[in-house]
């Protein structure tokens, strides 16, 4: 079942994140966060009229996430936004990040969102197959750009126009 976060949604976020941030160079987070961070994230987006989605398993607990931010500040970029998905490490391969993927993009087009864009830290072919699948093209690819576990890491931007 996909649908609108709430406040007491953001224990279970903050766990499927912090795995990522001390496992992986996915996120070029390096300290893991507190539930009250993750929510303090979860209410700027939703402050900016944007949305951000769960998805449950079948008993009910929250296995994954997406949302979409503001892609910059200026005025002009009001119709672009930045879209990211997470999923729990043992939901992977599911079909539900193309779930969340597919609900997050209809209710962007229903608030007139014309372009979203998905940055991946690469090598990442999992993350890349997902977002060609729902459609978007890779734009863009800067070498090197971040560092983590001692590792220069690429980063590719991925982007589709509603």
């Amino acid at each position: 079942m996909i649908r609108v976060v709430q406040d007491n949604d953001a224990e279970a976020i903050c766990d499927i994140y912090n795995h990522y941030i001390t496992n992986t160079v996915i996120t070029f987070e390096e300290q893991t966060i507190t539930s009250a961070d993750m929510l303090s994230r979860i209410t700027n987006v939703l402050n900016a009229e944007l949305p951000w989605l769960v998805v449950e398993d079948e008993t009910g607990n929250v296995v994954g996430y997406a949302y979409a931010a503001k892609w910059r500040e200026r005025f002009s970029y009001r119709f672009s936004v930045e879209v990211t998905v997470y999923l729990s490490p043992e939901h992977g391969k599911k079909g539900f990040g193309s779930q969340l993927y597919r609900a997050l993009f209809d209710k962007l087009k229903a608030l007139g969102i014309h372009s979203v864009i998905g940055g991946i830290t690469l090598p990442n072919a999992a993350s890349v197959a997902l977002h060609e699948k729902l459609g978007m093209d890779k734009v863009a690819h800067f070498k090197e750009v971040g560092l983590k576990f001692d590792r220069w890491l690429d980063v590719g931007y991925w982007q589709a126009t509603l």
